[in-house]
């Protein structure tokens, strides 16, 4: 397989790619929903709730974490981890900005 032409597109193109490939797993789903549901969680909380195992999660919890979306922080001996806001708000503006082309109900075909 070639490498991905990235000139191509432009920045908000290649941002919600990467965000839609983030959130392209539903364990990730699930995390990102257990998340916004509590105000944060350990590792532990996101292992019993889900039930993947903990490095499984720590795999998701790691693409999460390297686009932003979640913030971990050192507690003791765990991590505990919570949505990042601003970012959030971001991704939400970015899907908001794509969905909200569609201006009219379009005929197909």
């Amino acid at each position: 397989m070639g490498v991905t032409r990235t000139d191509l597109y432009q920045k908000d193109q290649l941002e919600l790619a990467e965000i839609s490939r983030a959130l392209g797993h539903p364990a990730r789903i699930a995390i990102l929903q257990f998340l916004l549901s509590s105000d944060r969680c350990i590792t532990g909380d996101l292992v019993t709730e889900i039930g993947l195992a903990q490095p499984t999660i720590s795999q998701h919890l790691k693409v999460l974490k390297d686009l932003g979306i979640i913030q971990g922080n050192i507690e003791g001996s765990s991590v505990c981890y919570c949505i990042d806001p601003l970012r959030w708000t971001e991704m939400e503006s970015l899907f908001n900005e794509f969905f909200g082309k569609m201006t009219s109900v379009m005929r197909c075909c």
